[in-house]
């Protein structure tokens, strides 16, 4: 082989070899509040803003990209060691989040245009990131959390575990042949008018989906309150207590006023629910839909 010609070949495996120096393409995305929020690569470093915002963030895979997080956020229990930047009444300290040096800042529905607004003046940059109506909404989500940080590949692995989950839970209703009433309860802070779940929420959803009948579903609206007289008359089969952290037992619900005859509490079907799995739309959705069908269908859900 003559020198050039070696040279010339030396120098095509050198090129072939050498560094892609191309720049990424930047990260363009539409959030909830229609706005197109760009990002020059994945970010590194992230601020949630709401506990379900860091519990999809860790979902996905970018939990050690999580720098700092609201007050409530407390699931996974790695999240408990993030540093707080408020969340409390609706209030957030900026300096803090600033302070954390954030490519991204991942607010939620329960934050303000305003706050979101605010946060941009200080020169950081906001994904606003709406609640989603169905698990195809939570599944678009995930997708755009995992696309926000580089872990588009795990978000994806996750929406086909859960959906496989959730056909297996559609199969086995399936073959149900008894339906329930079931009363869910937000806040019987005042136990003759308490609070439920109606159209629109998620919880209403779950407890369809989960082959029942939620008597909320005469609410006009996603969140509302029900007689007690109400309740009565429909006496539901099974009560689920989403506001057992706060006190509420079987008991106390036994001891209202014209509840101790009612199929749930006759039949002891009056239970304390973890409401943080239907209130906050993560992956714990599906555990709910799973919980509640065990719940209501054991002889299909052993």
């Amino acid at each position: 082989m003559t020198r050039p010609i070696a040279l010339l070949l030396l120098s095509s495996v050198l090129a072939a070899c050498a560094p892609d120096d191309t720049t990424p393409a930047p990260i363009v995305l539409t959030d909830g509040l229609g706005r197109e929020v760009t990002l020059a690569a994945p970010a590194a470093r992230v601020v949630s803003l709401a506990p379900s915002n860091t519990e999809l963030l860790y979902e996905v895979g970018a939990g050690a990209q999580v720098v700092g997080c609201d007050e409530f956020s407390d699931f996974p229990a790695e999240a408990s060691a993030l540093p707080r930047v408020g969340g409390s009444a609706g209030t957030y300290d900026a300096d803090a989040i600033v302070a954390l040096a954030p490519n991204l800042v991942l607010a939620a529905e329960i934050n303000t245009a305003a706050q979101v607004e605010a946060l941009e003046a200080r020169g950081l940059t906001v994904f606003y990131l709406s609640n989603p109506d169905d698990l195809t909404g939570l599944f678009e989500n995930m997708r755009t959390v995992g696309a926000l940080t580089g872990r588009s590949a795990q978000a994806t692995a996750l929406i086909s575990s859960l959906t496989t989950r959730v056909e297996a839970i559609i199969a086995k209703l399936s073959m149900i042949t008894t339906h329930y009433n079931v009363y869910y309860e937000l806040d019987a802070t005042d136990p003759t008018m308490p609070y439920t779940a109606g159209p629109g929420s998620y919880i209403h959803t779950l407890l369809e989906r989960a082959g029942d009948h939620n008597i909320g579903g005469s609410l006009s609206v996603p969140f509302g309150q029900l007689s007690a007289a109400e309740i009565i008359a429909q006496n539901p089969d099974f009560i689920v207590l989403g506001d057992g952290a706060y006190g509420v037992t079987p008991e106390s619900v036994g001891a209202r006023p014209g509840w101790s005859d009612l199929n749930a509490v006759r039949d002891g079907h009056v239970v304390v629910f973890d409401d943080d799995t239907v209130s906050r739309p993560t992956a714990r959705i599906v555990d709910a839909i799973e919980n509640l069908a065990r719940l209501f269908h054991p002889e299909v859900f052993p």
